[in-house]
């Protein structure tokens, strides 16, 4: 057969294999489920997988595809839960830059390392640690597998956050190659002879790319800045009786800058993540409120007002904030935990084992067995960003959208989780979690470790409770669009583009026009630029 009679995805994978490298694409026939599906759900198939090996194959391949009429799209870890890399029609290439894990620098002197798009979060903590050194911000909840350049897509966030911010804050250039093969670069190492390090010098081109959920571009390199290894380290856990006086506690500890990781988890979360015979006994000592009081009358009231929560602690129904506090001296951080307790206790906190927050830290790069709930359930996450000041309305606006769906709920097994998160000094993340029973996905079944999966038994499908779900998460996407909150992992799920203003929109219109005229480039992320 001549090339003039082959299929045009035939055509492709020979083209790329012929001028670029035969063995980047992917023939096995049975990887094709996991490229198919996220976390969340399946997709389309790709026509053609690619796993480039070398850094210049990437533009090769995007110039190839592109001007064949095949739209792109980008896989880092895979751990997407909103589409993100998903195809929305089957014309589609899928990048698997996995194979791009190469350690391109590291600048002691100026505190700057370089990575390829593919590079884990992990590994950067392995090169660094014997270096003493790491990222401010350093991991993500997805644990083993997430890559900076999926990080830098979809605002990667959790080690370091409450005072360093997201992988956003920590990027001082990347490289980026358009929708024509353009090999972009932005920060100082763009200039004639410059090298990465200060970010702004003109317009901000490395924030144009950064959260962009790959439409605007496939990121190939980033540079990152680094930081001394903190020399001392402390943690605090406290119980809440309610949500309120949890997550007000949280913004003020948040607000503070005690903290390098500062979170809540609800009462199904704490009731998985911690012992609670250990959380009874921490609970207990309620003389502990009334102790840490200014006054005898405060620490009557308060005392009063934890015995009547006593059920709810008894039964372990309550909400636990987790701390870290770092930095370059034993007495600083001393100082800055004191400062934690006291803003704990002024919101009704009650101090527990700290068992979370030092596990989290002694592990921050397991295995994603947690990709499944202990008994085999599946989870689909979303999440917002607001002002301190708009946490409680939003947390009220959503939990009110979510009320009438509880019937439902319960009949099909349908249950929520919530993770609050603080980030920097001022911004509040809240993350509401829906867990069902339901049959696997080929995510579920390729990345837990055998051991795990071989001690849970998939469910059966369910299909009524994932059309809820599906339901239940359309109408939070909606709450959050009403408070004009931030997501950061956007992917096909939240209509970002269609919130902005009319203006801004307009803008952004002309810059995806400039570098994917064709609309090529990881269609559907921040939503339709064809409309």
């Amino acid at each position: 057969m001549t090339q003039t009679e082959m299929a045009p995805t035939d055509l492709l994978g020979v083209r790329i294999q012929n001028n670029i490298d035969s063995n980047i694409v992917v023939t096995d026939a049975s990887e094709m489920p996991l490229y198919t599906s996220d976390v969340y759900g399946m997709g389309i198939p790709p026509a053609l997988i690619v796993r480039p090996a070398e850094l210049q194959q990437v533009s090769s391949i995007v110039k190839i595809a592109t001007s064949m009429g095949f739209a792109i799209t980008q896989r880092g870890g895979g751990m997407s839960y909103t589409g993100g890399y998903l195809p929305i029609h089957t014309h589609t290439v899928m990048l698997d830059l996995s194979a791009l894990n190469r350690i391109v620098s590291i600048n002691e002197d100026d505190l700057v390392i370089t990575v390829e798009a593919g590079v884990t979060w992990q590994q950067i903590w392995e090169a660094l640690t014997p270096r003493g050194l790491r990222l401010p911000f350093f991991g993500t909840f997805s644990g083993s597998r997430a890559t900076v350049g999926g990080g830098l897509s979809n605002g990667a966030l959790f080690m370091g956050t409450a005072r360093y911010g997201s992988a956003a804050d920590i990027v001082v250039g990347m490289e980026v190659i358009d929708a024509s093969g353009r090999r972009i670069q932005t920060g100082q190492a763009a200039f004639h002879n410059g090298r990465p390090g200060f970010r702004h010098y003109g317009p901000d081109l490395t924030g144009l790319f950064v959260h962009d959920a790959g439409a605007l571009g496939v990121k190939t390199v980033a540079s990152l800045r680094m930081m001394p290894m903190p020399e001392a380290v402390d943690y605090a856990s406290f119980a809440f009786a309610t949500q309120k006086d949890a997550t007000r506690a949280l913004s003020a500890i948040g607000r503070s800058g005690y903290c390098e990781e500062a979170y809540i988890f609800d009462p199904a979360t704490t009731q998985r993540s911690l012992d609670l015979a250990t959380l009874l006994k921490d609970i207990g000592r309620l003389g502990n409120v009334i102790r840490s009081q200014s006054s005898v009358l405060k620490g009557l009231q308060e005392g009063a007002k934890m015995a009547m929560a006593g059920r709810r602690f008894v039964e372990g129904e309550v909400y636990t904030l987790h701390c870290v506090c770092a930095g370059r001296s034993v007495d600083g951080v001393r100082d800055d935990r004191r400062g934690v307790v006291k803003l704990a206790l002024d919101h009704s906190g009650v101090e527990i084992s700290n068992t979370i927050p030092k596990a989290a830290r002694a592990n921050p790069f397991e295995p994603l067995n947690g990709i499944l709930g202990s008994q085999g359930e599946r989870w689909a996450a979303l999440n917002s960003k607001v002002p301190h000041s708009d946490a409680e309305r939003l947390i009220a606006a959503t939990e009110a959208a979510i009320d009438p769906y509880r019937e439902r709920m319960a009949a099909c097994g349908v249950t929520m989780s919530f993770l609050y998160i603080a980030i920097t000094q001022h911004v509040f993340s809240y993350e509401p979690v829906l867990r069902w029973f339901d049959e696997w996905l080929p995510v579920h079944r390729h990345i837990p470790e055998p051991d795990f999966l071989s001690g849970l038994e998939e469910p059966a499908p369910n299909h009524e409770g994932r059309a809820l779900v599906d339901e239940i998460r359309s109408k939070i996407v909606e709450v959050f669009a009403e408070f004009g909150a931030a997501s950061n992992q956007i992917g096909k799920t939240y209509p970002m583009l269609a919130n902005l203003n009319p203006d801004s929109r307009s803008m952004l219109r002309a810059l995806k026009q400039e570098l994917d005229p064709e609309g090529l480039i990881n269609p559907g992320a921040l939503g339709d630029f064809s409309a």
